[in-house]
């Protein structure tokens, strides 16, 4: 009976000191939060090297832990819209006007790019001569719209003859107008006028 009390007090003293043991560890501490000009600079780093996908990457990183910074989305949008993915250069460019609303360079990238995105799609409609309805009749107001924003009479400004020089004995010189299927390409519009 000896060895089973002496065998019960040796598991019992073990159990205790295991709680204690846990009890007295020290709490692990989070690993420390990099600075924000240490991750921007990384991210520089990487799309200086031609790798924009690692600086895009480092740059969300950066935003989430750094939330209220409107830095790292301005680095997204400009990377975005130089590499032609104007769709995400918006939603960068909307993340920045979360944070700034009166952004100048946020609100130029959305009309920029959203006039690229409607150019592209008016080029393929009018190519596909598929540009009808109340599509049509939407596109052409919001052409007028930005003709009217511009303050431009058309949205492309026709190329100007030059003017003679009858003084000089000159003859005069005309600009050749262009075929209108060459019109159609250059000007996705032009069905809008």
């Amino acid at each position: 009976m000896t060895t089973i009390s002496a065998l019960f007090r040796t598991l019992a003293a073990a159990a205790f000191a295991a709680t204690l043991s846990a009890c007295t560890t020290a709490p692990v501490a989070p690993p420390p939060v990099p600075k924000m000009a240490e991750l921007l600079s990384q991210a520089s780093q990487a799309a200086t090297a031609g790798d924009k996908e690692k600086a895009v990457t480092l740059w969300k990183q950066t935003a989430t832990i750094y939330p209220a910074e409107k830095t790292p989305w301005v680095n997204i949008t400009q990377t975005r819209y130089d590499s032609g993915k104007y769709a995400e250069a918006i939603l960068s460019a909307e993340e920045i006007l979360v944070r700034d609303p009166a952004n100048t360079f946020a609100n130029s990238i959305i009309a920029t790019a959203g006039l690229r995105l409607s150019t592209r799609a008016l080029a393929d409609l009018s190519r596909q001569n598929n540009l009808s309805g109340s599509v049509k009749t939407e596109s052409q107001d919001l052409a007028k719209l930005l003709r009217e924003s511009l303050g431009e009479n058309t949205l492309f400004a026709a190329a100007a003859k030059p003017p003679a020089d009858e003084k000089a004995g000159k003859k005069p010189t005309y600009v050749r107008k262009p075929k209108p299927e060459a019109d159609a390409k250059a000007d996705p519009f032009s069905a809008l006028k």
